[in-house]
């Protein structure tokens, strides 16, 4: 069976750096890059919020970047997906991983890196329009739509958070709820009922997003009177929340109550030795492309200092 210092699982902004990191560090990394290479970037269209790209990148471009960086520094990347692990409770003990239901290798350290994927509603309308008005994530996209009218669909903190964070870029946020009250906590509710700008309608789903090349309006039905009207806009938000990519991990190391892993605070670790998790499968606070890549240095650092403890030099 191969057997090797270091795996990668996933190739979004953590994997790609802990790749970097791992490959100079003589660790001769494989990375496994999961069906969707390099991660929710590539669903996205310019970057303009990551250092060193002055004039902004187009995301799917900024990870191939990534990983050509990576591999100039001998990391192997393979296309491929992990569909089952069997990760060792023994401190220096060999972790085995199934890739693509077929193939089974070892690893002494493993680097999860396989994100977390946004929640959408699953209208056609949305995935046509994906990168050309509609998006996943205010912080990362917002300021394409300053001084635009924008919709935001969801109830909970994380959307009161992004309608608050686009009401200081837009006129005029428009809130969707599908139910009769948010599920936001209450001073977060108090801030959006209290942000002039911003417009909550309840009981209101989303029918379809209008516009062939770009977002001009979102179709919408409100259940309380029964009927189906137009809000014109240039962006549509989806802030119903994320799903991060654990399942295959479930029963063998900690998570909290929604299937983020646990790590020990201040480094990468899990409960597991041998065992690092980075990027947005352990953040579901920040969930950006520079603290994904930032987690995933670390992990290279704290793989490299396990391998040096547990190889004795």
């Amino acid at each position: 069976m191969e057997q090797h210092k270091c795996v990668i699982i996933g190739s979004g902004p953590a994997g790609y750096t802990a790749a970097i990191y791992a490959a100079r560090a003589n660790m001769n990394p494989v990375l496994y890059t999961g069906l969707e290479v390099g991660g929710q970037l590539t669903t996205t269209t310019e970057v303009e919020n990551f250092p060193g790209y002055p004039d902004g990148i187009m995301g799917p471009q900024m990870m191939e970047d990534f990983k050509k960086q990576a591999e100039r520094f001998n990391t192997e990347v393979r296309f491929g997906m992990v569909t089952k692990v069997d990760l060792s409770k023994e401190k220096g003990g060999w972790h085995t991983l199934t890739i693509d239901d077929e193939k089974q290798i070892q690893a002494k350290t493993v680097i999860i890196a396989t994100g977390a994927s946004a929640k959408y509603l699953g209208l056609e309308s949305e995935r046509r329009l994906m990168g050309h008005g509609v998006s996943a994530c205010a912080v990362c996209d917002g300021f394409f739509y300053r001084g635009k009218e924008v919709v935001l669909v969801g109830g909970g903190d994380a959307a009161c958070e992004e309608a608050i964070y686009l009401s200081k870029l837009c006129p005029k946020v428009t809130m969707l709820v599908r139910g009769d009250k948010m599920r936001a906590s209450k001073i977060m509710q108090d801030r959006v009922f209290n942000t002039e700008n911003i417009h909550v309608l309840f009981n209101t789903e989303t029918v379809e997003i209008l516009g062939e090349q770009a977002v001009e309006g979102v179709k919408v039905f409100s259940k309380t009177e029964n009927t189906e009207y137009v809000i014109p806009a240039h962006g549509f938000f989806v802030a119903i929340g994320h799903k991060p990519n654990t399942d295959i991990f479930k029963g063998q190391i900690d998570m909290d109550e929604t299937g983020y892993i646990r790590t020990i605070p201040c480094t990468s670790k899990t409960n597991l030795p041998g065992v690092f998790a980075v990027g947005d499968v352990q953040d579901k606070v920040y969930r950006q492309a520079v603290t994904a890549a930032g987690s995933g240095c670390m992990g290279a650092l704290d793989a490299e200092r396990y391998l040096a403890e547990v190889e004795g030099h």
